[in-house]
C-alpha cells in the first residue's frame, strides 16, 4: 500500500503555546544513529514539527538527509512529547496497520530513503521532499505479529549499539574527568597543600610524591617542579594527503579515503574509494587515533579513534601518532580536554561558517607536563580506556552492518524472522 496509507505522517500533538516541551534540533540528529533524545526545553512558540516518544523524525533537506539523518524520539517518559526542527518529518504507526517502531524502520529503507532524495524539489542547497510526495512510494505491510519479530531483531542491534555508544561516553568522560583534574585544576597538589593526606583515586605513592606549593609558567601557576610544553612536541602530526578526483577508483585493491565526514558517520554511499598510494605515512589502520582540524568548528574540530579498517586519510585530518612523549590514551585525553580551546581558535578564523586550527596555533599553546611517575600512572589508565573506547567501537560497527544488512531484507520480504532464526541456530 502507498506509505501514507501504511504510516501516519505528520500527526497531530497537541502543545500549548509559551510552556515548555523537550526540543529536538537537527543537530541533535547523529548521521546514520538510529535514535535521538533531548536534554533541552524549550518554550512552544506554534513552529515546528510536533513529535510523542517513538515518533520517527526524518530529515527532509539536503544535505541533512543525504547524511541519513533519521532518528526514533526516544525518552525515558513514554508519555513525553516535544518539537523540533521544521525540516522533520515525522512518522508514526497508523492504528491497526502498522506498529510504530515498524513505521521507524520503514522510514530506514536505504530504498525509501533513495526514493525521497529522488523527489526532491526546490533551489541549489535548500531541496525538500514534498510530504505529498511520498503517497507515491509503495511498501510491503505485513501482519502486526510478524511486525513485531522484524522490529524485535532491529530493536536488539539497535539497543546494543545505544549500550556500546553510552559506556563509550562514559569512559570518555572518565579520561577528561581524572585529566583535568590532575593536569589542569591541580586538585591533588590543592588537596595536599591544604592538609589532605591522600586523594581519592591517586595512588599513594604518586600523592606523597606531590609538591605542596605553585609557581608561575607559560600557562599560569603549575606545581612546583612541574614543566610545560608545546603542543606540537607531544606527539606527530599527520596531515592527510590531497586526494583529487583522478585519483578515486573503484579497483578491488582500492581503500575508502576518510574525510571528516568518514570520522562523523564511518564509510558510507558516499564515500570515495583509491588505489593510489600517495605515501605509505597517508594510510591509516583500526585504532588510529585523528585529529579534524578543519570545518564548522563546533561539529566537526575533534579528535576522534579510526574503526573502520585499512584506509588512505584525506587532507584536513591529522593522525596523531606517538613520538616518544606521550600515549596515545593520554593524546586522546589531551585533545578531548582542548576541544573548546580548538573550537574558539577555529571560530575566531571562520570564513563562510568554516574554521581551522593550524600547526602554527599548536606551535604557540603550551601544555602542563607532569613528573614521569605520575605521567607513566595516568598514562597505562588512559591507555585502558582507549583499548576499552576501541573494542566497543569496532563492536559497534559489527553491529551496524548487520543491521543495514538486514533491514532492507527484512522490510522487503525477502528473508523472513523464522528463516533468520533457522539461520542463526544452525538449521
Amino acid at each position: 500500500m502507498p506509505l501514507t496509507e501504511a504510516v501516519d505522517i505528520n500527526p497531530k500533538v497537541k502543545l500549548e503555546r509559551g510552556k515548555d516541551y523537550l526540543f529536538v534540533e537537527m543537530a541533535d540528529l547523529g548521521e546514520n544513529v538510529t535514535r535521538v533524545r533531548s536534554t533541552t526545553d524549550k518554550a512552544f512558540t506554534g513552529s515546528g514539527a510536533k513529535f510523542s516518544h517513538g515518533d520517527t523524525l526524518f530529515a527532509r533537506i539536503t544535505p541533512c538527509l543525504e547524511n541519513g539523518k533519521i532518528a526514533q524520539f526516544i525518552s525515558d517518559d513514554s508519555e513525553a512529547v516535544g518539537f523540533g526542527s521544521t525540516e522533520f518529518i515525522v512518522f508514526r504507526g497508523r492504528k491497526g496497520v502498522t506498529t510504530t517502531k515498524f513505521a521507524h524502520y520503514l522510514s530506514l529503507d536505504p530504498s525509501f530513503r533513495a526514493f525521497a532524495i529522488s523527489k526532491m524539489t526546490g533551489s541549489s542547497g535548500r531541496q525538500r521532499v514534498p510530504v505529498d510526495a511520498l503517497d507515491h512510494f509503495v511498501v510491503r505491510v505485513p501482519p502486526i505479529p510478524q511486525q513485531a519479530a522484524i522490529t524485535t531483531v532491529l530493536g536488539d542491534l539497535d539497543d546494543k549499539i545505544d549500550l556500546l555508544l553510552a559506556m563509550n561516553a562514559t569512559l570518555e568522560e572518565m579520561a577528561r574527568a581524572v585529566f583535568r583534574a590532575w593536569f589542569v585544576d591541580f586538585e591533588p597538589v590543592h588537596a595536599k597543600a591544604a592538609g589532605a593526606t591522600s586523594f581519592r583515586g591517586m595512588p599513594q605513592e604518586l600523592f606523597d610524591l606531590l609538591p605542596v606549593d605553585f609557581e608561575q609558567s607559560e600557562i599560569g601557576t603549575i606545581p612546583t617542579g612541574w614543566t610545560t610544553e608545546l603542543l606540537i612536541d607531544q606527539a606527530e602530526w599527520v596531515n592527510g594527503a590531497a586526494y583529487k578526483n583522478m585519483h578515486f577508483s573503484d579497483e578491488p585493491d582500492a581503500l575508502p579515503v576518510v574525510k571528516i565526514a568518514e570520522l562523523k558517520k564511518g564509510i558510507n554511499s558516499n564515500t570515495k574509494f583509491t588505489a593510489t598510494d600517495l605515501g605509505e605515512r597517508f594510510k591509516i589502520g583500526v585504532g588510529e587515533l585523528l585529529f579534524s582540524w578543519s570545518g564548522s568548528p563546533e561539529t566537526s574540530i575533534d579528535a576522534f579513534v579510526w574503526a573502520g579498517g585499512d584506509a588512505w586519510l584525506n587532507q584536513h585530518v591529522f593522525a596523531v601518532r606517538e613520538n616518544g612523549h606521550k600515549s596515545k590514551g593520554y593524546l586522546f585525553a589531551l585533545l578531548k580536554h582542548l576541544k573548546p580551546k580548538f573550537i574558539r581558535i577555529a571560530t575566531n578564523k571562520q570564513t563562510t561558517g568554516l574554521g581551522h586550527v593550524t600547526r602554527k596555533d599548536m606551535e604557540r599553546m603550551h601544555v602542563c607536563s607532569p613528573p614521569e611517575p605520575i605521567l607513566e600512572w595516568y598514562s597505562r589508565f588512559a591507555d585502558d580506556i582507549y583499548a576499552q573506547l576501541l573494542s566497543n567501537l569496532e563492536q559497534t560497527e559489527t553491529l551496524k552492518d548487520v543491521r543495514n544488512t538486514l533491514l532492507p531484507k527484512l522490510i522487503s520480504g525477502e528473508i523472513d524472522v523464522p528463516d533468520l532464526e533457522a539461520l542463526t541456530n544452525g538449521g
